[in-house]
């Protein structure tokens, strides 16, 4: 079963209400700074403090009126705190100072959430990999059969890009965890500059060294790449599991269900669907990269033709990815993995996959150069490709003692390094 929790928790944050509940924390903060300053009495803080308040059916009646959602939420908040504290409130604030600065702290508390799907998905890789650690199985390149390795080192693999991808995404979170509480295009025109820096502490945001009427939307890009980046790594991974799950491969399947049903038509069918399903999400979450990107050309000090688009794609990319780490591990932990099946596929055509081996075995020991080894190994190699037997094609050669050809043919030769590089996991 998928964890919904943090699904509805993410779809929380963003939800309109709450969206304006961010808007007021900020407003908030901001009358605690000019009261930090004198300029604001504290019995006024205290009475806005505890009588702020509005309701989005008031601020839809207003904004149907004034036709701008910053006023009309502002209106509806006054009207809760009465006029002779409205006056202190949104004191030489631009609206943007409230939009992005409020829009900073719903990306931070969603990406709490993804942080917290990144490392419940890093130990569960982490497990596997070290459980099948000395699993054998055949490693590809090209699609085709290369060399022997283990399926804990595939996955280890993972572990390692899936590190890296939580570090990017941790400074790209550091960095748009920023606020401005600065004005009209950003010269703090109309507020003393120590306002935004006790805001944003209060706010727990760092202030923006320098903004124009916005924070400017590199970081926002930057942020939606290592979110894209966090899905393209999991189609990775569920493309690699569709692959392994092949008929003719079989070496993994996605866990089925006992009254799971694969086709309407072919009752053999135990499709991939969750991973298939994955690939395709996360298109989507790519495809916000470069909405991300192109929100950063803005006229002069703001427009915002930004706004709409990021009005979806945040909350869009960010629950997706939190459903994808989801069903991925859900994935991972109930992977079928068939050892044996590994195993048989690595002794394919005879051992082909042995192949350097017996090339350098034929140069370093038997003299011959490495263009006329390559020549009778490669013969033997796509005869059994054919239909015939690697290993008893070189037999047939009566160049190799059966010692000798054993010593190639050795799978513990292939593996007896992968313990080194686990240890730099530990």
């Amino acid at each position: 079963m998928i964890n919904r929790y943090s699904r509805e928790e993410i779809k929380r944050i963003w939800d309109l209400g709450v969206k304006f509940d961010y808007y007021l924390k900020v407003e908030l903060a901001v009358c605690e700074a000019y009261c930090a300053l004198g300029i604001i009495p504290l019995e006024a803080l205290d009475e806005i403090k505890k009588k702020a308040s509005f309701s989005v059916k008031r601020i839809d009646e207003i904004e149907r009126e004034v036709k701008h959602d910053v006023i009309a939420f502002l209106t509806a908040v006054n009207e809760s705190i009465g006029p002779e504290n409205s006056k202190y409130m949104h004191m030489g604030l631009t609206s943007s100072d409230v939009i992005d600065t409020a829009f900073a702290l719903q990306i931070k508390d969603s990406s709490k959430i993804i942080l917290d799907d990144l490392n419940t998905l890093i130990s569960v890789i982490k497990h596997m990999a070290f459980k099948y650690k000395n699993t054998v199985c055949i490693g590809r390149s090209h699609g085709m059969h290369a060399e022997v390795m283990t399926f804990g080192f595939k996955l280890l693999n993972w572990l390692d890009e899936l590190e890296r991808a939580k570090k990017s995404f941790e400074f790209a979170l550091e960095e748009i965890s920023t606020g401005q509480i600065s004005g009209p295009v950003g010269t703090y025109s109309n507020l003393p500059v120590e306002v935004e820096e006790i805001a944003c502490k209060k706010l727990g945001l760092k202030p923006a060294k320098i903004s124009t009427q916005i924070i400017t939307r590199d970081r926002h890009a930057k942020f939606m790449s290592e979110l894209a980046l966090i899905a393209s790594l999991i189609e990775k991974y569920a493309t690699e599991i569709r692959h392994l799950a092949r008929t003719e491969v079989r070496e993994v399947e996605e866990g089925f269900g006992k009254n799971q049903k694969g086709s309407s038509a072919m009752p053999h069918k135990k499709n991939p669907v969750l991973c298939e399903n994955l690939c395709g999400l996360a298109r989507v979450v790519r495809s916000s990269m470069l909405t991300a990107f192109e929100n950063i050309n803005l006229w002069h000090e703001r427009d915002i033709s930004h706004s709409s688009a990021e009005r979806i794609i945040f909350p869009d990319s960010l629950i997706l990815a939190d459903f994808m780490l989801h069903r991925f591990k859900n994935v991972m932990e109930n992977l079928v993995v068939h050892e044996d099946v590994m195993l048989k596929n690595v002794k394919l055509y005879g051992g082909i996959v042995y192949s350097q081996k017996v090339l350098l075995k034929l140069v370093e020991e038997k003299g011959f150069t490495r263009e006329d080894a390559y020549k009778i190994v490669q013969k033997h190699a796509l005869e059994a490709l054919n239909g015939g037997d690697f290993r008893k094609g070189l037999e047939n050669e009566n160049i190799l003692t059966e010692s000798e050809l054993n010593e190639c043919f050795n799978i513990e030769d292939y593996i007896n390094n992968i313990g080194k590089i686990f240890e730099r996991f530990v």
